[in-house]
């Protein structure tokens, strides 16, 4: 083996002349990702700490804690944005400090688009308590009434004597002060930062290469390892031959991890890990180990005999899970009925940067670790559990992820990491590559969809059935799960906003044979895809516009509560008061996307327009897509135009790209995303078998509208996706009159 000189990615770009201009190489990490989280704020003259998100220092500098991960949405800019606002800060009087995995900052999980919508009144106490204990420092040291104060541009006003001080010059006094316990918070027109255009804190960083991700870190001592895992969930080792892995340059170790547990939870699926002094030689030792497995229970899962099983249960009897009037009934009188099955794939979140973790053993007989992980706190305890020690024992550091989409809530990866560091008494990185993740990562769910609707002479829905089918996110943790699970039908399906008079919803069963999880919106994904399409269908049935019979069918101004009709509906944890299900918020956004395509203007052959809408997430999007269809029957995403209703937004640049990434990711799925098992384990392993929506095939234009609205902040990551694959196959049926009930449409040879 030849010596192998270290070389970071930043070098690589600049050596083969494919980045532009210099970039800074030197860096720590504490530089780039700025520096770890404090403890427990401990309040001196120095520097005063009303609440766990806020550090005030005598220099007048504000520290904010960002206690969700930053993984290119911009959580890193919109939760100072919130907290500075109410606190009256100066800008560029912000610093950001990135917390450590800790119970006291509530929930971690930056997951469901939940950072902005079930934090913004948390975010705006923490700046307003900080600004009013400033103001009651300002009114002591002064010896007049607080009401009398006002905090403004980073100082306090007593206007009537003419008096001012800086924050910073307050912090000695705030720091003998209580902190209060209400404060009031600033009037809309009064905000400073919320719903104002700001760059990005980390955009610097992230375009000139300072940026540190997980696959960043380095330790000194550290080994690097990769891991043999077996192809099919549940399987273990048998037996094993690590001599030539051994014998490669580099290797120092090879260790066993112990096999998957029952549930498999967030934990190792096992397998054999070799350690080396670098990641290349880890990798060529990794590829000469023999390894016998007892592939398990799932060996036999076939995707394609796995699709009829699923196809046969969404077409028997259901549990129905609502209801509302007579189906049957209405079955029986209609006009006319149509009905339809709509399918779509296992796929993989792919973020573009694979799970990594590097893990040490501490003195006390802790464990720290650094990841790139979207839920420390889960991290921080699987890693307790899985290592026998306190939770307290356990420090997590987050960094910037390149990517997430589900993926990196779930520390598996971490949890290996901080096994090997035991193991070895030395600090370790592990590293997953592109196949790791796509062939051993927690799949989007493969899913049936069975629908069938009534209309009447005039064309109006009078019945809807639809019954779902899917393997659930909870057979991961429990392995008697046997179907949808109750927070997953919320998940588009028991919020269906059309007015037909009579509904029945119906879960139907469906076994589990790969690990289940998250994916950048959930079950929404295929719900939307099956609801939006059927309704598309409904339309042409009844010979209107699809639009106009959106419209009809949504009817007005409705409330739709599904407890109503015997649903337990959830509502992401929210109330129906605040967060109301408003079929005016649908109307609104699908009128607003169909002006923005002009949509009813007169297309070429071959060209056609699509329009979906779709609740999720306490949020409206419509999504209407143009596309070609050429002599040789290829498609092509022409344009798209989205529009959002997300309530109160926080900052509009990071919401519009949000909305662009959800149509590239959207466009994704509807294309091109598949994965297929085969003998239990998925046959696709990297962007060559599991391809993404890449530069040459993006829409000319991704137009982006977002609604003024007052009302509470909804979520904004994850429900730009679910319209953009309905959109996109109703276009092609406008297009070619072939419709289309199936993902991806690459499987049609269209694409």
């Amino acid at each position: 083996m030849s010596a192998l000189k270290k070389i970071t990615r930043r070098e690589f770009l600049q050596r083969t002349g494919q980045a532009s201009g210099g970039l800074v190489l030197a860096l720590t990490f504490v530089g780039a990702c700025s520096r770890p989280g404090p403890g427990p704020a401990a309040q001196s003259a120095n520097a005063v700490a009303p609440n766990v998100y806020v550090n005030i220092r005598r220099d007048g500098i504000v520290e904010i804690i960002c206690h969700r991960s930053e993984m290119g949405q911009g959580i890193r800019t919109g939760l100072p944005q919130v907290i500075a606002d109410e606190m009256e800060a100066n800008w560029d009087m912000i610093e950001v400090i990135q917390a450590l995995g800790d119970d006291k900052y509530a929930s971690q999980n930056t997951d469901g688009s939940t950072s902005i919508r079930d934090q913004f009144d948390l975010l705006r106490n923490a700046g307003a308590t900080a600004r009013e204990m400033l103001i009651a420092a300002a009114a002591k040291t002064w010896g007049v009434p607080a009401s009398e104060c006002v905090a403004r541009d980073h100082m306090v006003y007593h206007e009537s004597t003419n008096q001012e001080a800086a924050y910073g010059d307050l912090v000695a006094v705030a720091a003998s002060l209580e902190a209060p316990t209400e404060a009031p918070f600033k009037s809309r027109e009064d905000y400073r930062y919320i719903g104002k255009p700001i760059d990005t804190l980390d955009g610097f960083a992230f375009t000139t290469g300072q940026a540190m991700y997980g696959g960043d870190l380095a330790l000194p001592d550290m080994l690097h390892a990769s891991i043999e895992r077996c192809p099919v969930v549940g399987g273990t080792v048998v037996a094993y031959d690590d001599k030539a892995a051994r014998a490669v340059n580099g290797v120092v170790d090879v260790v066993q991890i112990a096999g998957p547990t029952t549930p498999v939870a967030f934990n190792p699926l096992g397998g054999i890990a070799v350690l080396a002094e670098n990641t290349w030689a880890a990798q060529r030792g990794r590829a000469t180990l023999d390894i016998e497995w007892d592939l398990g229970a799932n060996a036999s899962h076939d995707s394609a005999v796995y699709r009829n099983t699923l196809t046969e249960s969404v077409t028997s009897e259901g549990t129905p899970v609502l209801t509302r009037g007579d189906v049957a009934a209405a079955f029986a009188a209609a006009n006319e009925t149509l009905e339809a099955v709509y399918y779509a794939p296992y796929l993989s979140q792919a973020p573009m940067e694979p799970p990594a973790a590097v893990a040490r053993m501490t003195d006390d007989g802790g464990c720290e670790v650094w990841a790139c992980t979207q839920d420390p706190q889960s991290a921080q305890s699987t890693v307790a559990t899985i290592l026998g020690i306190d939770k307290q024992l356990v420090k997590v550091h987050v960094t910037l992820l390149g990517g997430g989409f589900g993926r990196k809530s779930k520390p598996d990866f971490i949890c290996e990491a901080a096994l090997l560091a035991q193991a070895t008494r030395r600090p370790v990185k592990v590293t997953w590559t592109r196949e790791d993740d796509i062939r051993h990562g927690y799949l989007h769910s493969v899913s049936a969809q069975y629908l069938k609707a009534s209309l009447d002479a005039d064309g109006f829905g009078t019945g809807l059935l639809h019954r779902t089918c899917f393997p659930s996110i909870a057979s991961t943790f429990d392995p008697n799960a046997d179907g949808p699970a109750a927070f997953e039908i919320d998940l588009g399906f028991l919020d269906n906003p059309y007015a037909f008079p009579n509904m029945e919803l119906e879960t139907a069963k469906a076994i589990a044979h790969v690990r289940i999880g998250w994916l950048r919106s959930v079950c929404n994904v295929f719900h939307a895809f099956a609801v939006c399409g059927f309704m598309d269908e409904l339309a042409y049935q009844a010979g209107e516009d699809p639009r106009d019979y959106l419209v009809r069918m949504l009817k007005g101004n409705r409330r739709i509560d599904p407890t109503a009709d015997g649903a337990k509906y959830g509502n992401y944890g929210h109330s129906l008061d605040d967060h109301p299900i408003d079929t005016a918020r649908h109307i609104a956004v699908l009128e607003k996307a169909a002006a923005m395509a002009d949509w009813g203007r007169a297309l070429p052959d071959g060209r056609g327009l699509g329009i979906a809408v779709h609740r999720s997430f306490l949020s409206w999007v419509a999504v209407v897509a143009e596309v070609s269809v050429d002599g040789e029957g290829k498609m092509a995403v022409e344009e798209l135009w989205i529009a959002l209703d997300a309530g109160t937004i926080v900052n509009p640049d990071r919401v519009r790209a949000q909305m662009e990434g959800a149509g590239i990711f959207g466009m994704s799925l509807a294309l091109q995303g598949a994965l297929t098992a085969e003998n239990g384990g998925i046959v696709q392993g990297n962007f060559d078998t599991y391809p993404v929506t890449r530069m040459s095939g993006a829409p000319a234009a991704i137009n982006v509208h977002i609604m003024e609205s007052t009302a509470r902040p909804g979520g904004v990551g994850e429900p730009g996706v679910p319209p953009v694959a309905p959109a996109i196959v109703n276009a092609y049926f406008a297009a070619t009159g072939t419709r289309i009930r199936e993902l991806p449409l690459r499987n049609a040879g269209i694409v």
